[in-house]
């Protein structure tokens, strides 16, 4: 007896529905399964044994082939084990399956039946719902993940047995409805707790409304972490489509929370960080990098100059593709990784290089060879370079600082801006322009245009320097609400960019 029931796999972000089909014959009890499958997949075999019968089911002694189509696809993980117990079910008792035909099945079974949350399920449910399926049974802890997806009916089921008498028509289950409206949650830092720092928090605030990196050098203590913390909460709110392509990254790295509530991620990878930590890939089964964990939302690098300098090179691609693209020998995989990047660290190795109270113990070439671990390359990739001085506490401001609120309505303006000025799939931000896009959009006056040519030719900067510098100019005169660059603009500009000079 043959049966046939759906699954899922994913090979990176990508996700392929999988056809399960089981065959029964008459001879040695055997239990094999084909079509690439994995360690973890050949494993299953024993799970579904155990399962069948804790669950108060005959497993049949018969010669049972599992078949995973379409064979060419490498399978991997936990996820095909109810497809297999069911369809394995069905081929023995000889149930009329043909109407479970636009049913999906994901799930891990514990050896007592139970079914446990497996990572992936977001982007299986979305090549499902392209694929003509229906409705979807999953594990109950990823039951809400499952139900983002809200054409398709999701059913979160507990173990083997409930699937099994809901598919009899025993029992009845009621499909999961969103407990959410929004995916986006606020956030509970706010920017008025920062106090001081008023030119670092200007260049945030162009940072975040034109998706500019950033660069801070300042000595310890002086609030640059404190600064890079908050800057999601001045980002606009998600999207239901950025937050659909957050959801699925980590998805697939198995780090979706069971509410499903999804904001502006904030990664902050310690300094010792492997190169396949931060780009993704590692041994076995593929997972999504710190670069791609930050997507749509804010990568911090704190003490830079302590990351090793392989580790930061592999940034250079990225930063300017917005993916990341791991080769290995089964194939090409491509993860998103259109992130805002914050980096942080110290002017020197002591930290007070330039301190007006601190004195520096470092030498000048020790200095030189501190920050010479940042190559150029990556420096120049980096838009805004801030110096965030100490303050004392006869520096502090008197009057209460801006909100997250005030400043997060200026950059909300200055996006509306840009969302207006660009056509549908040319950039998001000024940060994205291309060539023909800052010829056509950062118009600058005649005595702006001449400072620019000027800092050009004093500092020797670079084509790519020079293209940033425009774009840059172009959020500050975003934020102005103006439609000419001005030469105050392009003057803040060159200021954001001190480690050039």
């Amino acid at each position: 007896m043959l049966s046939t029931l759906f699954s899922g796999c994913i090979q990176g972000l990508r996700a392929s529905p999988v056809r399960v089909e089981v065959d029964l014959q008459a001879g040695l009890p055997s239990f094999c399964v084909v079509g690439l499958p994995d360690i973890s997949v050949k494993e299953s075999k024993e799970r579904v044994r155990s399962a069948f019968k804790n669950s108060g089911f005959s497993f049949p002694m018969k010669r049972i082939t599992v078949n995973l189509a379409p064979a060419h696809i490498p399978k991997e993980g936990s996820s095909f084990e109810l497809a297999i117990a069911l369809a394995l079910m069905m081929a023995d008792q000889k149930w009329e399956h043909g109407g479970f035909q636009k049913y999906l099945f994901l799930g891990e079974l514990s050896l007592q039946g139970d079914l446990n949350p497996v990572r992936g399920v977001l982007p299986v449910v979305l090549a499902a719902q392209k694929a003509g399926i229906e409705k979807v049974f999953v594990p109950m802890a990823n039951a809400q993940e499952a139900a983002l997806v809200s054409t398709l009916q999701t059913y979160g089921m507990k173990n083997l047995k409930e699937v099994v008498q809901f598919l009899k028509g025993e029992i009845s289950v009621a499909p999961v409805v969103r407990e959410t409206q929004s995916l986006s949650q606020p956030f509970s830092s706010d920017f008025s707790e920062v106090r001081g720092q008023r030119w670092a928090k200007k260049a945030l605030e162009i940072a975040a409304s034109g998706g500019h990196n950033i660069l801070m050098m300042g000595p310890p203590g002086c609030g640059k972490s404190m600064l890079a913390q908050r800057l999601p909460s001045i980002l606009p709110p998600l999207s239901f489509g950025e937050s659909l392509e957050v959801a699925q990254v980590y998805s697939v790295a198995g780090l979706m929370k069971k509410e499903c509530n999804i904001t502006r991620p904030f990664r902050s990878p310690h300094h010792t960080i492997s190169y396949s930590a931060l780009v993704g890939g590692g041994r076995g089964a593929l997972m999504p990098g710190e670069i791609s964990l930050a997507h749509r939302g804010v990568l911090f690098l704190d003490e830079l100059s302590q990351f090793r300098k392989d580790v930061l090179e592999v940034l250079r691609e990225p930063l300017e593709e917005r993916r990341i693209s791991i080769c290995r020998t089964e194939g090409r995989y491509l993860y998103p990784a259109d992130f805002l990047l914050v980096a942080a660290m110290n002017p020197c190795p002591c930290g007070y290089h330039g301190h007006p109270k601190k004195e520096c113990l470092c030498v000048e070439p020790i200095i030189q060879r501190y920050r010479s671990k940042i190559s150029g390359p990556l420096l120049d990739r980096i838009d805004l370079h801030v110096s965030v001085s100490s303050i004392s506490l006869d520096d502090l401001p008197v009057q209460q600082e801006e909100s997250t609120q005030q400043i997060l309505s200026r950059v909300i303006a200055a996006r509306e801006l840009q969302k207006k000025r660009a056509k549908p799939g040319t950039f998001f931000t000024n940060a994205h322009m291309t060539p023909p896009a800052i010829v056509k959009f950062c118009v600058l006056k005649e005595d702006a245009e001449k400072m620019l040519r000027q800092a050009v030719d004093q500092f020797g900067l670079s084509y790519r320097t020079y293209h940033k510098i425009l774009k840059v100019s172009r959020t500050i005169a975003d934020l102005d609400q103006k439609e000419t660059i001005e030469s105050e603009h392009v003057a803040q500009s060159i200021q954001l960019r001190f480690l050039d000079r």
